[in-house]
């Protein structure tokens, strides 16, 4: 399976994230994807390119253009007023109060932020626009004839809406791939994200639409971040009722609970029928993981990988979380290798 991937992300690396009342090194880290790469390599899919510059208007199909503007700049604004720490949200436009963003950076940071554990630093932006990349480059081998690829992204992107940052996503990769897709004649797409935390980005910004059916399987967000999306009864507005669906799962899920809501989306997918399918691949489902609740073991990724291939369409898997860091590597390979077994 052809990996893309570049060097670049490690141009975010953040010192610092708020959790538990207090500041930590943060889990999503550069050594994720050392961790990864050293699997593929064992693994013998050595098959790794980097990716090419896709220009700005793949991103401006799916974001704002005036969040992109804040992203862009945001670091230089925050340095320009001699802030000496990361860039990180202290203020939001909360209930009753006026929806607008103001002129001063810590207000901006509020506003386009919805969540202050994930911090913007001096190459956050560079390190987006890549991942982005890597994520439409995998989709254009796709295109251009392979079943399958793997979009090795970092930063993440599933809880970048089309204006918000946060769950340490900045631009979403899975809805950017899923709409170039679209672009280059796909009449529909699916996009199933797995990742443990729901992709409360993802759905916002296919919510109204048919054209794309977004599926979640995650942790009960009255338990679990981002805590204001993804319950089961958001099933999509306007055209696109009915083409959205999330499987909340509680505390101390298994594979076999979780194996069962994968079936239940499969089959959806396979009744919308998508020209091709983008795999929001996050492994912190993982029993071990330090941010999560579910409970599968390593071989289960390797099972489930082998589900995905029965779909029978043209899969993209792009990167999102996992946070056990020592098992990421695996557990990430482990899908892959399954999907491609079958």
């Amino acid at each position: 399976m052809l990996t893309v991937y570049s060097e670049a992300h490690r141009k975010h690396h953040p010192k610092h994230e708020l959790a538990g009342g207090e500041f930590v090194r943060p889990f999503e880290m550069p050594r994720r994807m050392d961790m990864i790469l050293d699997r593929l390599g064992q693994a013998g899919m050595d098959q790794i390119v980097s990716p090419e510059d896709h220009g700005m208007t793949p991103l401006r199909r799916i974001h704002d253009n005036a969040f992109l503007e804040f992203l862009e700049g945001c670091w230089d604004e925050w340095e320009t007023e001699g802030f000496a720490g990361e860039a990180i949200a202290s203020v939001w436009p909360a209930r009753r109060m006026q929806q607008r963003p103001p002129d001063h950076i810590d207000g901006k940071l509020g506003y386009y932020a919805l969540a202050a554990e994930t911090a913007i630093c001096s190459g956050t932006w560079e390190a987006a626009r890549s991942s982005a990349n890597v994520a439409l480059t995998a989709r254009q081998a796709i295109a251009d004839g392979l079943n399958c690829a793997f979009a090795l992204c970092r930063p993440p992107g599933h809880h970048a809406a089309a204006d918000l940052f946060g769950g340490y996503c900045f631009l979403n990769n899975a809805a950017i791939a899923a709409q170039a897709f679209l672009d280059d004649g796909a009449s529909r797409v699916a996009v199933l994200d797995v990742d443990f935390h729901h992709g409360n980005g993802t759905q916002d910004i296919f919510y109204g639409r048919d054209d794309v059916l977004f599926l979640s399987l995650h942790g009960d967000p009255r338990q679990a971040f981002p805590n204001f999306l993804g319950y089961e009864d958001e099933a999509g507005a306007g055209k696109g009722e009915g083409f959205n669906g999330n499987y909340p799962l509680p505390p101390g899920t298994d594979y076999e609970c979780w194996g069962q809501a994968l079936a239940s989306a499969c089959q959806r997918i396979q009744q919308f029928g998508p020209d091709a399918i983008v795999i929001s691949l996050g492994v912190d489902t993982f029993k071990e993981d330090p941010i999560s609740f579910f409970k599968l073991d390593s071989d289960d990724f390797r099972h489930y990988g082998n589900l995905l291939a029965g779909l029978n369409r043209p899969t993209l898997f792009v990167m999102e979380g996992g946070y056990a860091v020592e098992a990421i590597g695996v557990n990430t390979v482990n899908v892959l290798q399954g999907f491609l077994d079958r």
